[in-house]
């Protein structure tokens, strides 16, 4: 048998395996509980997860954030008018920015959809949410409410058939920008945010799509 002989034999085995192999089921998680799945993958893709009682509390949430990490009392704001319901105000000293966040920056954005299965957020590019927003600052804190979370990916692409036109960019984000390539090394930061904070309030932009 020659080389080329073997390497096809090899190749007609594994199908041969493959096609005995029975299929793996995917379990969704549960509907009454998706939040709490979506928390579980986010944490475990090294994203930072908080649950708040209310969208009242996300200020003083972020206020929080940023004296933890001793940063200071600046956020950046896309042109999103969600974001600008928000009694930033509320908070004292705290700083909204409207203009583009850079690497030692902080940014909000509003996570229109999310998958409970793997912990990712769904971003849908707009005018008032630019693509590049997500790959800018040095952190991120994304605001999520409970009920735009789904089970799966393919939940997503239902509602987004349902949406109508698609938007020009569809970005998935699981936990912080990173890579292995360089040494493999894993290094945070290299395409995006260092840090992804999440923030899940019960309800905020449902049907905001």
């Amino acid at each position: 048998m020659t080389a080329r002989e073997e390497i096809l034999a090899a190749i007609r085995a594994r199908q041969v395996r493959d096609a005995e192999r029975p299929p793996q089921l995917r379990i969704a998680p549960p509907a009454e509980d998706l939040a709490a799945h979506f928390v579980q993958r986010a944490r475990a893709a090294a994203a930072q997860v908080h649950v708040l009682a209310s969208a009242e509390r996300i200020p003083g949430a972020i206020a929080d954030i940023l004296r933890s990490r001793n940063l200071p009392a600046i956020v950046h704001l896309p042109p999103d008018p969600l974001l600008e319901q928000i009694p930033w105000n509320e908070v004292r000293g705290l700083s909204i920015r409207t203009d583009l966040p850079g690497p030692d920056d902080v940014a909000i954005s509003f996570v229109p959809l999310a998958i409970a299965e793997t912990g990712t957020l769904v971003y849908l590019a707009s005018p008032a949410r630019p693509p590049s927003w997500h790959f800018r600052p040095g952190v991120e804190i994304a605001l999520l409410g409970a009920d735009n979370i789904h089970s799966r990916f393919e939940d997503i692409c239902t509602r987004l058939a349902e949406r109508g036109a698609l938007p020009s960019t569809v970005n998935l984000v699981t936990g912080p920008s990173r890579t292995g390539d360089i040494e493999q090394t894993l290094e945070l930061g290299a395409h995006g945010p260092k840090e992804l904070v999440i923030l899940i309030v019960p309800s905020f932009g449902s049907g905001d799509v």
